[in-house]
């Protein structure tokens, strides 16, 4: 099976891991700040390293204050952890559908969907490819709302030659398996606001504070920290960190392979009828998490099975949110977000990482050449 999605693990990745464990410090210790130092150089803003993608969205959600009836508006084509992270806090979750072309959110749905309990306008770059940031910005400024950018997917892309999570007021990351750079687990939270990443670094360790100068409890000893807000563990330990550094020190390399990979792909699917690969608009540089395809919605079922029967480890990204039963109890109904829904009615993720071969792209064209044939 040729996967949809793998890990690159060099000898330097298992090196730099095994030196980690050879050291005092499993966990908060130096090596978390140089991976966060690392980190922010390659985003250009300040970031915060966490245990997860999922853990960067509830960080970020924290840091901005989420309460019970604020409403957050995201994409409906998104993994659920965009959601159900501000929906856990109390958020109502607003949908606002996306753009036909790129699959990420719509500026002009956003702004028909802002109340006045409007928090949050959340972008996720679908693919990797940057959501139109430059006018999401303009709507959160006119209406005094945050925006938030979901990252997961677009670590390494550029918005007008700008670094992904130095845009928004704070960005979000993950570094799962199959995403642009791995830690295992992790992600990150990034953000050019100071007082916004204080309260996230904040809520990911616990709410802890060590520093005398904010203590309000001033007559322990020198062993005294306190908790002035709930936080959660959700650090990153040094090990996790020293893949990250290894992984990091090769993005460049990565996103030039991802790159040919898109392009390659795109010479042989832009003359089969019937498939539609995905575009680059000329104000971003994007560093390729996935390779979405769209086919005819009655066939999309077929070929897919026909691709994974042929050994082509394809998925489907992803089942709108508004659709899961979670949702779907607050009166969200099929055909409320149609670009949403047709979208994914016809979306093939193929496979997209740094380990795919030319000679595996042309067997996965040939087989789907085949099979879309047959319509």
């Amino acid at each position: 099976m040729i996967p949809y999605g793998k890990q690159s693990i060099s000898e330097e990745d298992i090196a730099s891991v095994s030196k980690a464990l050879r050291e005092n410090f499993l966990t908060t210790g130096p090596l978390v700040e140089f991976f966060e130092n690392e980190i922010s150089k390659v985003v250009g803003a300040p970031a915060i390293s966490v245990s997860s993608g999922t853990a960067a969205l509830h960080c970020a959600y924290a840091a901005i204050g989420i309460e019970p009836g604020d409403e957050v508006i995201t994409p409906p084509l998104t993994f659920i952890a965009t959601q159900a992270t501000a929906a856990l806090m109390g958020a109502k979750i607003v949908f606002a559908d996306i753009q036909e072309d790129t699959g990420n959110i719509d500026p002009k749905a956003v702004e028909a969907a802002i109340t006045t309990r409007t928090k949050a306008i959340v972008a996720v770059d679908y693919a990797g490819h940057p959501a139109d940031m430059d006018e999401l910005r303009l709507i959160a400024d006119r209406h005094s709302i945050y925006l938030i950018e979901d990252a997961s997917h677009s670590l390494g892309s550029t918005y007008k030659g700008r670094p992904v999570g130095s845009l928004a007021d704070l960005t979000t990351f993950s570094f799962f398996p199959t995403k642009n750079i791995t830690t295992g687990e992790g992600g990150a939270v990034s953000s050019p606001k100071p007082e916004l990443l204080a309260k996230a670094k904040s809520f990911s360790r616990q709410g802890l504070v060590r520093d005398p100068n904010s203590f309000i409890l001033n007559e322990e000893g020198p062993w005294h920290q306190e908790v002035h807000e709930f936080g959660l563990n959700y650090r990153l330990p040094d090990i996790l960190c020293a893949l990250g550094i290894s992984q990091l020190s090769r993005i460049i390399h990565f996103k030039r392979i991802r790159m040919d990979t898109f392009n390659y792909y795109g010479s042989l699917l832009s003359h089969i009828d019937n498939v539609r690969i995905p575009i680059i608009k000329s104000s971003t540089e994007p560093m390729w998490h996935l390779y979405p395809i769209r086919v005819n919605a009655d066939s999309r079922k077929r070929v897919f099975e026909g691709l994974r029967t042929s050994g082509v480890g394809v998925q489907v990204n992803y089942l709108p949110a508004h659709l899961h039963p979670v949702f779907t109890k607050y009166s969200h109904i099929v055909g409320q977000f149609p670009v949403s829904e047709l979208f994914y009615s016809q979306q093939i993720s193929l496979p997209m990482h740094v380990g795919v071969s030319k000679k595996e792209i042309d067997y996965i064209s040939e087989t789907l050449l085949k099979l879309i044939s047959y319509e």
